[in-house]
């Protein structure tokens, strides 16, 4: 057994997005991160995924027009919510839309391309940790809503399987109550 691979899945936890500060990954580090996340099954090699980086000014001016259009919908929005949709976009230095691109096709059915999608998130999740960033995949309102895709750049038909967040953690990363695998496991033998 690969010692180091196994501690790094016992220990692996998300940093809250708000807990991340600079610096984030340069542009060659992404370019690396999300040539590993790519490393995942695609049956038959469709790559039904692309990837959208928000760095610097671009989070800043996406973020603006995501929180206009939520202030727009919501006029009386307290202000603890405000101030969430003002920083949605600029709480960690780099935030990867990973968009899901499945679709019809003759041989590959679409939950598999879906599938994959989620394991390239993933995967960025933790070629970002290899590289020493801490990392969130969330997806948030926009995620599911028309006018928040198109100002993030999601086509038509495409939709967003994760925004990954990353950054280096302000805080170290906690432990939460994690699932027991023995009542969520039939064995068949």
């Amino acid at each position: 057994m690969n010692d180091a691979l196994k501690t790094y899945l016992e220990t692996r936890r998300s940093i809250p997005a708000n807990m991340m500060k600079e610096p984030g990954p340069d542009r060659d580090t992404i370019q690396e991160m999300l040539t590993l996340a790519t490393r995942v099954p695609d049956h038959g090699k469709l790559a039904p995924w692309r990837f959208i980086v928000f760095r610097g000014g671009g989070r800043e001016r996406i973020g603006a027009r995501l929180a206009e259009t939520a202030l727009r919908r919501e006029p009386e929005m307290p202000a603890e919510r405000r101030e969430q949709e003002e920083t949605r976009m600029t709480r960690a230095p780099v935030v990867i839309a990973v968009v899901s691109t499945a679709g019809d096709h003759p041989k590959i059915p679409e939950w598999e391309q879906v599938l994959s999608a989620g394991a390239v998130c993933l995967n960025l999740f933790m070629a970002a940790n290899a590289m020493g960033f801490a990392a969130n995949w969330l997806t948030e309102w926009f995620s599911y809503d028309q006018e928040g895709l198109e100002i993030l750049g999601v086509g038509p038909g495409e939709r967003i399987a994760g925004m990954l967040h990353v950054g280096t953690p302000d805080i170290p990363p906690t432990e939460r109550p994690r699932p027991d695998v023995a009542a969520l496991t039939t064995w068949v033998e």
